[in-house]
């Protein structure tokens, strides 16, 4: 499978903590799409083009010498680096990431590969040289977006349907492939940037791509450089796009790092129509509930045609600073909650070092209650004012009972100073009507293949190709009896017939994978029942017998009491 290529990818770069730790630390970046596409901003000769900014060129199905018709229009004369970068720091981002090259294959940089790039324009500054260079300036770190895919070249395959090769041409991938390879040197060799982010990667495996020597090249010329997973190759770091994930990335080796990237409106090349823009509150709480689950969060600007950022992505990025410079340190280099999963209405919680930092998104009238730590709680407060907040510690159970403060508009933190670093006790509780629900986001899996996934309609545990592979949770029954099993799963077409046993308290019960028609069809099938005392369980799902591709797609095993 493509993914294992990672060990061979990865295996000659130093130690993945010491590269990545600024990026680990970072949390915060400013996403910039800009290109050729901020002139129409959604408008095509007087008709409004349904769709994101940058993909005008496809949804209105541009032909390219119409296309390039834009770039003696490109003269941002309001352009200024400084600017760009000053607003990223004063935002709390510590890193940049933009577009050198969007799908439409117009260079932002000076390329010695192309005339369809920036030096053709009116402008002729080297925008991605100005960029780099304010960035070192001010102590900000800088990644290159880069497409894989292009709408422009003549090489490029698939053709786009919309564009007519001159009769006779014949095109090929591997002129192509040159030209990718030649611009991606030539942007780490003349810039140095801090890492790649590669998009567009879907019209090809990354066999095609040449993904792992692609790889292999750019750390041979940037030892440090950070490389997110859109070859196709997992490599640095996942990349969810305009979504947070239910529970973080991971593998059967552990945690992934993850980067949810998102736009403040609609779009990510600039519209000038589109003006839904997401509150401040929800920007806040966004990179609060990412950074708890260990993510970091690239948050998008499109500036428009003439170098400005728009005034409303402007204010949202300050608003968001100025709270960062009040409550940074509950953010910046904090580790992920050590919690599986938090009562409302907590927030999410972060860590660093003996401080726990609970974060509050509706300020509660009634105390709230933390199951699983076992760290000892020496002091409790506010963390704006340091108003002391009264707390109890029973066994696992922290109840905090919180002063009548007028709380923080975005979130309000509670510091916790502990005896030590938290030590979490994450068994999953029965529920007030007396159910345990095993979510695929709390198992624990066993093994080489299985994974959880996350987005596109999955939520659940899959890449699930070794029979030896096995999942399990842990869980604390309260209130004992019979309890009806019940497994929700998917399985596609012609790859059903699985055999699988669930265990539990020296109790099995056996099912058969029936197909559901795709691996998001989810369906919910009886097992039977099993019998359990209140205590402490361990409950495991292992295949027995796997005659098609996978096991399945588990997304849940729940215990329902009998009446």
């Amino acid at each position: 499978m493509w993914w294992m290529l990672l060990a061979g990818v990865t295996a000659a770069q130093q130690p993945q903590a010491d590269r990545l730790a600024w990026w680990r630390e970072a949390k915060f970046g400013m996403f910039i799409h800009w290109g050729l596409y901020a002139i129409p901003a959604g408008e095509w000769k007087g008709k409004r083009i349904p769709g994101i900014g940058e993909w005008i060129m496809h949804n209105a199905q541009i032909p390219i010498h119409e296309y390039e018709q834009l770039v003696p229009q490109f003269n941002p004369t309001e352009f200024n680096a400084d600017e760009w970068v000053q607003l990223a720091k004063e935002a709390g981002m510590r890193y940049i990431t933009i577009t050198t090259k969007h799908h439409d294959g117009f260079c932002l940089f000076d390329s010695a590969l192309t005339d369809y790039d920036i030096m053709s324009t009116p402008f002729k500054r080297d925008i991605i040289r100005e960029l780099v260079d304010a960035c070192r300036r001010h102590g900000i770190r800088i990644q290159f977006y880069y497409s894989l895919l292009d709408w422009h070249h003549p090489h490029y395959v698939p053709r786009p349907k919309w564009v007519q090769d001159p009769p006779g041409h014949q095109r090929d991938f591997n002129k192509y492939l040159d030209y990718m390879f030649g611009q991606i040197r030539e942007l780490c060799e003349k810039y140095r940037p801090d890492g790649i982010w590669f998009d567009g990667g879907w019209e090809h495996p990354p066999q095609e791509w040449r993904a792992e020597e692609l790889l292999k090249m750019i750390w041979n010329i940037l030892p440090n450089a950070v490389i997110n997973n859109r070859t196709g190759l997992p490599a640095d770091y996942d990349t969810p796009e305009h979504y947070v994930p239910a529970a973080p990335p991971r593998t059967a080796e552990g945690r992934r790092l993850w980067e949810t990237c998102m736009t403040m409106n609609d779009t990510w090349g600039y519209r000038k129509d589109d003006f839904n823009y997401k509150s401040v509150r929800q920007l806040i709480q966004t990179l609060v509930d990412i950074v708890s689950k260990g993510g970091n969060f690239l948050l998008n600007v499109g500036p428009m045609a003439n170098g400005k950022i728009p005034r409303e992505q402007v204010v949202r990025l300050k608003q968001i600073g100025a709270w960062l410079r009040q409550y940074g340190d509950a953010i910046y280099g904090t580790e992920p909650s050590p919690f599986l999963s938090h009562p409302h209405p907590v927030g999410g919680c972060t860590v660093k070092g003996n401080r726990l930092f609970v974060h509050l998104f509706e300020y509660p009238t009634d105390p709230v209650e933390l199951w699983g730590l076992k760290t000892k709680v020496r002091r409790a407060f506010i963390m704006k004012d340091g108003t002391p907040v009264e707390f109890k510690q029973e066994g696992l159970t922290l109840t905090l009972d919180l002063p009548p403060i007028i709380p923080d508009p975005y979130d309000t933190i509670v510091v916790l100073e502990l005896e030590g670093a938290p030590e979490v006790d994450n068994a999953l509780r029965q529920a007030k009507d007396g159910s345990i629900d095993l979510h695929a986001r709390f198992a624990v899996v066993h093994g080489k293949t299985a994974r959880y996934e996350h987005g596109g309609g999955k939520d659940n545990i899959g890449f699930w190709t070794d029979a030896n592979d096995w999942v399990s949770w842990d869980f604390v029954v309260e209130r004992g009896g019979t309890f009806r099993v019940e497994i929700t799963y998917a399985c596609d077409k012609g790859t059903g017939g699985s055999e699988f046993v669930v265990e539990v308290a020296g109790q099995k019960l056996t099912g058969v994978v029936e197909e559901t028609g795709s691996w998001t069809n989810f369906v919910t099938k009886p097992l039977g029942t099993v019998s359990l005392q209140p205590g402490r369980y361990t409950l495991a799902v292992r295949p027995v017998k796997k005659p098609g591709m996978a096991v399945m797609n588990l997304q849940r095993v729940k215990l329902l009491p009998q009446q």
